[in-house]
């Protein structure tokens, strides 16, 4: 499945485009050639003589326009009517906070949540000292903490989306769609060991079901 390839469904918010013609670019696609072979294990390994860093940071660009694609299907879906809070599920409820702008953390809706967050990553994405796009440019020394950080928020996403729209993604037959890239999204989360088991448990029974087939 490829998310260069040409689905015309509108995004939340805008794609984050990496530079054709970079070196992260060409990581990118090697990212899309070896996905294409089906095995999603091989496929979310460092490739040989790669930088780790560079590597998530690819992969955290590509799994923010890909949640941002699925999200935009069903904003339709997700209003301050049927979402008033951010939760997956009735155990598990997000408050929002970013430490910068808003420091306590606050209870709000969940268009509103993903809204925050999604603007939080994008703002992390276009900084150039975190998110480094010129070849040469070192990533700074906390850059993983902070890739964590975003993964972990992401997949709050996968998990609303999952917990409360699943039945709009089955209507809108967008399901392969949103299991493949959720399960691309834990095996490359689990190869590099970025998202605590803890924050994970809210989709714990479908990660259980994703990976098994594939030990």
């Amino acid at each position: 499945y490829s998310f260069l390839g040409n689905r015309s469904s509108k995004t939340f918010k805008p794609k984050k485009n990496i530079p054709e013609g970079s070196h992260q670019y060409e990581l990118l696609k090697h990212a899309e050639a070896t996905l294409g072979s089906g095995n999603l294990r091989m496929a979310v390994m460092l490739p040989d003589g790669e930088d780790l860093n560079e590597w998530v940071a690819v992969n955290t660009v590509d799994f923010f326009n890909q949640i941002n694609m699925l999200y935009g299907t069903i904003t339709d879906f997700c209003t301050e009517e049927s979402c008033p809070v951010m939760s997956a599920g009735p155990k598990y409820e997000y408050h929002w906070a970013d430490g910068t702008n808003i420091k306590k953390p606050i209870k709000c809706s969940a268009p509103k949540y993903i809204d925050y967050l999604m603007t939080w990553v994008q703002d992390q994405l276009d900084d150039e000292t975190l998110f480094p796009s010129k070849i040469g440019v070192p990533f700074k020394r906390n850059f993983m903490s902070v890739a964590k950080t975003i993964l972990k928020r992401l997949f709050r996403v996968y998990a609303h989306i999952y917990h409360q729209h699943f039945d709009s993604v089955m209507q809108l037959q967008e399901e392969a769609h949103l299991n493949t890239s959720f399960k691309h999204f834990i095996f490359f989360v689990q190869e590099f060991n970025l998202i605590e088991r803890k924050e994970l448990v809210p989709l714990q029974d479908l990660i259980e079901k994703l990976t098994t087939k594939d030990r």
